[in-house]
């Protein structure tokens, strides 16, 4: 009697076909597996300034791949998967704002990998940290009066705070654009900042207008700045300088800022909450949207913002105001 044939079982001995030595076609370890992510970052940074981005932004990416690579003792780029990442996240001691803007950087970073063809997949585009949005209100012109009123203007570092928080105010710059101004941007007998494109995130160039006051303050600063520069032995022509004549920027460490640390030291001194650059020019922009009856087209390209979606959000309208908008059409 023959034997039963069973389907499940195969007669035919196929073990070591697999094997290196046997194959013809021997298995090869795809190069990119082996990138690290120091050298990743390496190639991006490079990419990044060849196109042009600010070297503030390089040295974010910088510090929290970096930070991330320390923390999680991960090596290699096709490594990092969302465990680590929730890993690296949940080592950190800050508020939950905070990580999600490093967790957003980081996810930049990961986001020119895949365009680069280093990773197969965008698995972090799910990674995300919710946070309540608390309303962000802008500085008045009475928090603004009640800090210059209160300076010494025949001190040279009060004239010059006084410069940069009126500039601000004014005409709603960054904090970033401020302290690359060189007196060529400033247009004393027309009264603008003519600001190009290089000094702008948009890089669109921008005509702002002051008023007569802070025309007369530059008038003086400008004086000033040649004093000390001339004292220093420094040829810049930056507006805004340090009492020894450099610009107000540390060069070793970008988020080093004279103008910050100056404003943060007024809102502590006068306890007034909403001295800082970012309430400086959300205080421009809701000033300009009131005066304008609501054009937020003008407010964007006051801002220089690139849709009117991230102005819609910058300015943080509270629900009193949208419902007063949305009443007009009722």
């Amino acid at each position: 009697m023959s034997k039963k044939r069973n389907g499940l079982n195969v007669g035919t001995d196929l073990n070591g076909i697999f094997s290196v030595e046997d194959s013809e076609n021997p298995i090869v370890v795809n190069p990119k597996s082996a990138l690290s992510i120091e050298k990743a970052l390496e190639i991006i940074v490079r990419q990044m300034r060849a196109s042009g981005l600010r070297e503030r932004t390089v040295h974010d990416y910088k510090t929290y791949v970096n930070d991330f690579v320390r923390k999680t003792d991960v090596e290699y780029l096709l490594a990092i998967g969302a465990d680590a990442i929730y890993e690296w996240l949940g080592q950190m001691k800050v508020k939950d704002t905070t990580k999600r803007v490093r967790l957003k950087c980081f996810c930049a970073f990961l986001g020119k990998c895949f365009n680069n063809g280093w990773l197969n997949d965008m698995f972090w585009r799910n990674i995300n940290i919710r946070v309540d949005e608390p309303i962000k209100v802008g500085a008045t012109e009475d928090d603004v009066f009640n800090v210059l009123r209160q300076l010494d203007l025949s001190n040279f570092i009060e004239l010059r705070d006084a410069a940069a928080i009126l500039t601000m105010y004014q005409t709603g710059i960054r904090l970033a654009t401020l302290s690359a101004l060189e007196e060529r941007h400033v247009d004393l007998e027309n009264r603008l900042l003519r600001i190009d494109g290089a000094l702008l995130k948009n890089r669109k160039v921008i005509l702002l207008p002051f008023d007569m006051r802070l025309q007369k303050i530059f008038e003086v600063l400008f004086n000033q700045n040649m004093i000390i520069r001339e004292e220093k032995g420094l040829e810049n022509k930056f507006v805004f300088l340090t009492q020894q004549g450099k610009g107000i920027v540390n060069d070793e460490s970008p988020k080093s800022n004279a103008i910050a640390k100056r404003l943060n030291y007024y809102k502590r001194k006068f306890g007034i909450e909403n001295i800082n650059p970012h309430a400086l020019r959300r205080g421009f922009a809701k000033d300009i949207y009131k005066r304008s009856n609501g054009d937020l087209a003008l407010v964007s390209k006051a801002l220089g913002h690139s849709d009117f979606a991230v102005t819609a959000r910058y300015l943080h309208l509270d629900p009193e105001e949208i419902a007063d908008k949305l009443r007009e059409f009722r």
